[in-house]
């Protein structure tokens, strides 16, 4: 459930802020490796959590490309 909520939270931003919310997350994904790198990570689930976001933003900004295009 609460995928599809994130879903359609994402599917009402602009352009500009689906690209802040990817560097966003990018950011959270490095600092995440180097935790886990460095023994100091204590949820692991959020490594999953946060690549499958990425996966989301990236999926979103491509279909509203296409849109766009046609």
């Amino acid at each position: 459930m609460k995928t599809k909520q994130r879903f359609s939270d994402l599917k009402v931003l602009t352009d500009d802020q689906l690209s802040d919310e990817l560097l966003k997350l990018k950011k959270e994904q490095f600092n995440l490796r180097f935790q886990r790198a460095t023994g100091q990570l204590e949820n692991t689930s959020r490594v999953r959590i946060v690549r499958r976001d990425i996966a989301r933003i990236k999926t979103l900004a491509s279909r509203k490309r296409a849109a766009a295009a046609n």
